[in-house]
């Protein structure tokens, strides 16, 4: 397998993490994205939308975060990682559209600016990552992981962990989030699990 990668992108960290935890052998291939090579004629080729990551497994190619983690979860059978049971399936994926949504739009986004120095105002994307880091800090309150009760994580915590370990990056405090940041050890202890690259900016600074 192929996974082509970006060090400081969050949505490669889930697709990386996930084969880690997995123990599934892989090749890293270093996408450029300052010089553009995510939208070269060839990169398209593999994903026409020209984002990272992307998953060539002997051919059968995958594009989206979320879409890998399906892919393999399925592809190795594992289904305490995506559960097939009509409830839990369902939590998996409400958590999963979190990801896509509140998450990217809020910690996810505030890192961004801050990453790379640009001139826009970040209170509406911090306000953002408080509200859903909010909810899943009650979500968390009786529960180990994200999605459901159970004692094993599912592709929901592979999911939301890199944005949320890095929050800081964008200025979102997690001090006052203790079961987000107890879940997050968690996630960390894990076997196989690899760290998302850290950046000294924002709070993180």
């Amino acid at each position: 397998m192929k996974l082509y990668s970006h060090p400081i992108s969050g949505h490669v960290h889930r697709a990386r993490l996930f084969l880690s935890l997995l123990g599934l052998e892989h090749e890293v291939i270093n996408v450029d994205l300052m010089k553009g090579e995510h939208k070269s004629p060839e990169f398209l080729r593999l994903n026409r939308f020209g984002q990272l990551p992307v998953l060539d497994d002997g051919g059968v190619v995958v594009s989206d975060s979320n879409a890998i983690l399906v892919y393999l979860a399925k592809r190795e059978g594992r289904t305490d990682w995506l559960p097939e049971d009509a409830a839990s399936a369902a939590a998996v994926q409400r958590w999963l559209s979190v990801a896509a949504g509140e998450i990217a739009f809020g910690p996810a986004a505030a890192r961004v600016v801050v990453l790379f120095g640009r001139d826009v105002d970040t209170a509406d994307m911090v306000a953002r990552a408080h509200r859903i880091l909010a909810l899943i800090e009650a979500q968390l309150a009786d529960q180990q992981w994200v999605a459901t009760p159970s004692a094993a994580p599912t592709i929901a915590d592979v999911a939301l962990y890199a944005y949320i370990a890095r929050a800081p990056e964008g200025n979102v405090d997690l001090s006052g989030y203790p079961n987000v940041k107890a879940w997050l050890r968690r996630v960390e202890a894990l076997p196989g699990f690899v760290p998302m690259v850290s950046t000294p900016v924002g709070l993180a600074a």
